[in-house]
Formats: C-alpha cells, sequence, structure tokens
C-alpha cells in the first residue's frame, strides 16, 4: 500500500479506537459525515455509497491489524470476493453515521467481516447491515493465500476473546 494512504487514515484511526472501559461488540467503528454529494435523484444517500464507508471502516481495520504492512513487505493482502448489503432505512444530508466491523469468521486463505451503519440523526439506529468475505491473495501470482499466523494473532488482539474460526 502506498505510504500516502497509510498515513492519511491517521485521523480516522484516532475517532475510531473505543474508550479504556468501554466494551463494544464491534471491533472498529468510525463517524463519517453524509455529504450532500452522497444523495441520489431520490432524495436519500445512494447504494453505492454504504459499499463505500464499509471500504473505509475496512481499511482502518487492515491498518490496526497490519494488513497493510503485509501487502508493503509481500505484494500479499486482501481481495473482495462477495459484498453483502441489506437497506433498512433511507438515510438524507445532514447526518452522521457510525460505521462499525469486526471479523465474524477466519477460514484457511478467506475471511468474513460483519458491518453495522448507524444514523446519529436517528439517535444511533441501525439503517443497514453488511457483510463481505475477503481472499488473501499474492498478487504477483493471482492466487489465493494462507492467512499468515501472525496475522490471526493481530485479528485475535484486536477482537478480543472472541476469535472467530472456520468450522
Amino acid at each position: 500500500m502506498r505510504k500516502g494512504i497509510k498515513t492519511n487514515l491517521g485521523g480516522y484511526l484516532m475517532s475510531s479506537d473505543h474508550g479504556e472501559n468501554e466494551r463494544s461488540a464491534w471491533a472498529v467503528s468510525t463517524d463519517i459525515k453524509v455529504n450532500w454529494g452522497d444523495m441520489d435523484a431520490l432524495g436519500h444517500v445512494n447504494h453505492s455509497v454504504f459499499a463505500k464507508w464499509m471500504e473505509t471502516v475496512r481499511m482502518i481495520y487492515f491498518s490496526k491489524i497490519g494488513m497493510m504492512d503485509l501487502y508493503d513487505e509481500s505484494n500479499i493482502g486482501p481481495i473482495l470476493a462477495r459484498i453483502e448489503i441489506d437497506y433498512k432505512l433511507p438515510i438524507t444530508f445532514p447526518d452522521v453515521v457510525r460505521v462499525s466491523t469486526s471479523v465474524s469468521r477466519i477460514g484457511n486463505s478467506s475471511f468474513d467481516m460483519k458491518y453495522e451503519i448507524e444514523s446519529m440523526s436517528k439517535q444511533g439506529k441501525s439503517v443497514a447491515r453488511g457483510r463481505v468475505v475477503c481472499v488473501l491473495l499474492d498478487y504477483n501470482s493471482g492466487k489465493s493465500q494462507n492467512i499468515p499466523n501472525e496475522l490471526r494473532k493481530s485479528i485475535t488482539r484486536l477482537e478480543g476473546d472472541f476469535y472467530p474460526t472456520e468450522d
């Protein structure tokens, strides 16, 4: 990953940490302002923006577990194999959404991440839920790679006692 991108995540990383005594069901959360340009002709946030918000919090998560370092060192990193979003309520400008994520399953070379998007103008009500399947890929060969033990340990440190594994 380009160093500039990693550096630019700094502001998000600071805003996404939970307080020391605060326990959350989510490993990483960040607040994102809804922009006027996020809305479509129907007067609500376009469906594609939800995927961008999920991508933003996913990159914060990857930063915290060292995924970007792995990519920089070996050209091995995640690629999306699947994305699902269930829309529950519309969002309009102005608003702030809290986007949260956690790993929900770890396999040999793939892992799932779950998402929750909440509207602050709707008192934190859930407006969408999502899920992605990521495959660890060697970008030189184009082949999937087993998830390294060090990356698994980083996920465990971030997630706490919960360690999702494939059955």
